[in-house]
């Protein structure tokens, strides 16, 4: 080796280690001045730059912290790379900090390096900062966008007209298939009927499939894989979030480049679709600050929003908006629909029990509509427990204190980064009676067991000001489209095999292994399924 090699060689070790010293030392001192105060239990003293990381490898993670909290409690303080955080495990204390005084404290979101690719610089609904922007958006969001009178609309048309073409499209492939059964990937038709449902609601976009009868549209196909692989790049999902500045410019595994490219991707389907509305809208149409009409699509009331008040509502706010209703509106809801199903195959006598309380409502002749949901609770106590055992979400959207308060006794610093871990919450034993098995009766309010009142006990789609705005579509839709898939087609597994729970290690509470399931006709609906 030559000596000048060999003294570049030493040099750069011996600037590794100094960095990593003073790394360490400043690490230290912080922890020794702020261990002053009494901070929520940990699993012992956290490595320099990594923290507690390392025992966070197993997946999927919300099953890593869990099993955590059942040795340390149900807060948890845990040092992750360059940030403190605290894990809650316990629904007490998710209240203690999303229905108290903490819940404006806890409003803020961490700034991941990851949010800002994906959410236009932390303008989006989900990863701003409470203040202003955040208020703006999420009054557009409730009032405008999502409103109960908006969610009846869609509801009668737009979620129906999805429902209905799937539903043909099932009772064609049955029809076309030997015995009149057809096997089906549920997880391509549950996602292609919640992208049509906010395509045409958002962007007042139809007729995606070009009347053909395949699975997906080739639109929804390229924007489900880009969210299928920005999802594995976000937040607590990759180390690049947690790093150091100086070390996240090494782009471990190329994270920041690859996410780079698939956010272009992207918002050229947002801006798109954007700009086509923009085209559509008549020159005569002038918005006021009055509430808008609910025909319009989502885009439309905002592009009306703009032209009275350009400044505040760019495009760039409308393409951050509508990015979150995209994102959160879509995997979460098929998601949740394909863990519903995948339980029901599992438990035949629940699946029985809803097709006979389904035909006893709607009966043969029409297709379940809004005005029947009220009128089926065990439909509705098999969603709630769907949502129970695998919540969308098991992780909430992580908080973060806007400064410093005190939770369960403990000190919590200003700056820490805060998660509610649902999955935990809803499968406490303390809470639950046999918090492992799918028992939809025990929402039921008038069942013997009285433990009707558990429905207000979960935190799928959050708690407090972060909540959910989505909430009550997400909901319509999947009481539509279950009770519907339930009323028109025989399920039943194939080859009589027990379907595959595996959770998937993800953002988003995925199955591991896509639900395949084989689907025939229901002998009563055969007349009403050749009128649709």
């Amino acid at each position: 080796m030559e000596l000048g090699a060999y003294y570049s060689m030493v040099m750069s070790n011996l600037m590794l280690v100094l960095t990593v010293s003073m790394v360490s030392a400043t690490y230290l001192l912080m922890r020794k001045m702020r261990g002053k105060k009494r901070l929520p239990p940990g699993p012992g003293l956290a490595l320099p730059l990594v923290g507690h990381l390392h025992l966070l490898r197993e997946k999927p993670l919300h099953v890593t912290l869990a099993g955590l909290a059942a040795r340390h409690g149900p807060v948890l303080s845990l040092r992750l790379g360059r940030r403190d955080a605290v894990v809650v495990t316990s629904l007490r204390l998710a209240k203690e900090c999303f229905s108290t005084e903490l819940d404006v404290n806890f409003a803020n979101r961490p700034r991941f390096p990851s949010a800002r690719e994906v959410s236009f610089g932390y303008t989006g609904l989900s990863a701003a900062s409470y203040g202003p922007h955040w208020r703006s958006m999420r009054r557009i969001a409730t009032v405008h966008l999502l409103s109960a009178r908006r969610v009846d609309l869609m509801s009668d048309a737009t979620i129906a007209g999805e429902t209905g073409a799937m539903v043909r499209r099932l009772a064609r492939a049955a029809a076309a298939a030997s015995g009149g059964v057809t096997r089906v990937e549920l997880k391509r038709n549950l996602f292609e009927l919640s992208h049509g449902v906010l395509m045409e609601a958002i962007a007042g976009a139809k007729g995606t499939r070009d009347g053909s009868d395949a699975d997906m549209s080739k639109e929804a196909h390229e924007f489900k894989k880009v969210v299928d692989e920005i999802v594995p790049l976000l937040g607590m999902a990759n180390l690049h979030d947690h790093l150091p500045g100086p070390l996240r410019w090494l782009d471990f595994g190329g994270v920041r480049r690859r996410l780079t490219e698939l956010v272009n991707r992207r918002n050229a389907l947002m801006h798109g679709l954007i700009d086509a509305e923009r085209q559509r809208r008549p020159q005569e149409d002038h918005a006021t600050d009055e509430l808008l009409p609910e025909s319009k699509s989502m885009i439309g009331v905002m592009l009306s929003l703009q032209e009275s008040d350009p400044q505040q509502y760019t495009d760039t706010f409308i393409a951050a908006l509508v990015t979150n209703l995209f994102g959160g509106g879509t995997v979460t809801t098929s998601a949740t629909m394909e863990w519903a199903m995948s339980l029901l195959l599992n438990h035949p006598d629940a699946l029985q029990k809803a097709r006979e309380e389904v035909s006893a409502r709607v009966g043969h002749a029409r297709l379940l509509s809004r005005e029947d949901l009220p009128h089926l609770p065990y439909l509705q106590c098999i969603i709630i427990e769907t949502l129970r055992l695998y919540p969308a979400a098991p992780l909430l959207a992580p908080h973060e204190s806007s400064a410093d308060c005190s939770l369960h006794g403990y000190h919590v610093p200003a700056g820490t980064m805060l998660l509610a871990n649902a999955y935990a919450i809803h499968r406490d034993p303390s809470v639950w009676d046999d918090p492992e098995e799918f028992r939809p009766e025990r929402f039921d309010v008038n069942g013997a067991d009285g433990q009707g009142q558990q429905g207000m006990m979960m935190l799928p789609f959050g708690m407090g000001r972060r909540r959910c705005p989505g909430e009550s579509l997400a909901l319509r839709t999947m009481g539509l489209v279950l009770g519907t898939l339930i009323q028109c087609f025989d399920w039943s597994r194939v080859a009589g095999a027990e379907v595959d729970m595996t959770q998937a290690s993800a953002k988003i509470l995925y199955k591991a292994v896509p639900l395949v399931a084989l689907c025939k006709p229901h002998d009563n609906m055969q007349t009403m399924l050749h009128k649709i």
